[in-house]
Order: C-alpha cells, then sequence, then structure tokens
C-alpha cells in the first residue's frame, strides 16, 4: 500500500535565524518521499526568509501578516492528503519520520489529529519546568499550541473547519474544534527556541500567556487579545 503524501506548511515573518534548522530536519520526509512539498506562507518578511524557503525547493506565498491567516492559506495552496503545520523556529526531532508514517499509515487516523511533545533548546531549570507545566496540560486539557505541530488528513481539516484568520490563538481554536478525544500526542519532540522566554521569563511570560488563554476563553475578541499579548 502506498502511503499518502504529506505537505508541509509553515507560516513565516522574519524567520531567517532559525528557518533553515527547521527545514533541515525535514530532509529524512523528503528523501523517503514521504513529504510532497514544503509551503511556506509568509506574512511579508524582509530578511532572507525566501531565499533559505527556495533553496531547498518550498513553495513561498505572499500576504497579510498574521498566522491564522497564513496558516489557511497554506493549507488552500497544499496538495497532500495530510497536512503537518509547523512553526519556523520549531525542529523536529530526529525520530519524528516513523512516528509521523505510523501515525498516517493507520487508516484509523484520517479522523484523528496528531501534536508533537513539547520541548525546549533549553536544559534549565526553567526550560524543565515549562516542559512538565505542558505536558500536564495537553495530558488533561488536550490543548497543544502551534509550537507543537499539528498532524491531521486534508478531509479532517476540512471537516472541523481549518484554521480561522484570528489575530491570536488560531491554534487553540483549531484544536478545541478537533477535542480532546480526537487528538494523540506523538512520543518525539518538537524542540522550539527558548528565546522568548529568556527574554519574557520563565514565570513572567506563561503566566501572561495563562491570563490571555482565560481572556479568551471567556469571550474577549483576539484582536483585544493580541494587544495584550504584545
Amino acid at each position: 500500500m502506498m502511503l499518502a503524501m504529506i505537505s508541509v506548511i509553515i507560516p513565516t515573518l522574519n524567520a531567517a535565524p532559525s528557518l533553515s534548522a527547521t527545514l533541515a530536519a525535514l530532509r529524512p520526509g523528503q528523501g523517503s518521499g514521504l513529504i510532497e512539498e514544503i509551503v511556506i506562507s509568509d506574512g511579508g518578511s524582509t530578511d532572507s526568509t525566501k531565499e533559505i524557503a527556495e533553496e531547498v525547493g518550498a513553495q513561498v506565498l505572499k500576504g497579510p501578516p498574521g498566522r491564522g491567516g497564513q496558516l489557511q492559506r497554506g493549507a488552500v495552496a497544499a496538495g497532500g492528503e495530510w497536512l503537518l503545520f509547523l512553526h519556523g523556529d520549531t525542529v523536529l526531532e530526529r525520530e519524528w519520520l516513523f512516528a509521523v508514517e505510523a501515525f498516517v499509515a493507520d487508516g484509523g487516523n484520517t479522523g484523528r489529529a496528531a501534536a508533537f511533545r513539547f520541548a525546549l533548546d533549553d536544559p534549565s531549570s526553567g526550560g524543565q519546568r515549562l516542559e512538565r507545566i505542558v505536558a500536564w496540560r495537553c495530558a488533561k486539557f488536550g490543548l497543544p499550541y502551534g509550537d507543537q505541530g499539528l498532524l491531521l488528513s486534508r478531509r479532517f481539516y476540512g471537516q472541523v473547519g481549518g484554521f480561522r484568520d484570528l489575530a491570536l490563538m488560531e491554534d487553540v481554536d483549531l484544536v478545541r474544534r478537533i477535542g480532546k478525544s480526537r487528538l494523540d500526542i506523538l512520543p518525539v519532540a518538537a524542540i522550539t527556541s527558548a528565546r522568548r522566554y529568556r527574554q519574557g521569563g520563565y514565570i513572567r511570560r506563561p503566566v501572561r500567556n495563562l491570563f490571555c488563554l482565560s481572556l479568551y476563553f471567556i469571550g474577549l475578541p483576539t484582536r483585544l487579545l493580541a494587544r495584550l499579548y504584545g
């Protein structure tokens, strides 16, 4: 049986410092034929993001900034039977290929989605503590964020309504529609840059994120949340 092909969709905005590593981690999937294409949905980068993407043969889409809209445009342009959404500063652990192949090959997963285990490129106590908190959040509430990636069939993506062009919380919005019962966390890490946590603080930034999430759940418009988030 031929394995279904995957389109990888990456939203970018001046992602040059991290994008090369993100793309390099995907090479085994390109070499095996599992990845059909890489779609870079750019929001107006002024650095070398476009050139880095084109070096590996990725398709580059241009449009207004805003991660929700960029992800939406990337999904529309993609041609694969499966869609894998990644952030431009996320590097998948080497074993990702085997976990993704197994998930895609299981016919029962066409109506399910999967995310990766959250990890940071920072072995400090603050980084490890945050990783444990995220693991608990995913196990308890089935709520991975966009920096954990998201894998689902094109058909299922359409059934749940896809990404919406929101100013913030586009990942939470989609994952909530998928639901905990239809979401798996793969035993492979998506390693994300800890830069924003080093800058914002391992306590202050997560507290701010939780505050914004709480406001989102009680119905505050995402355009106002985006102003608070900064």
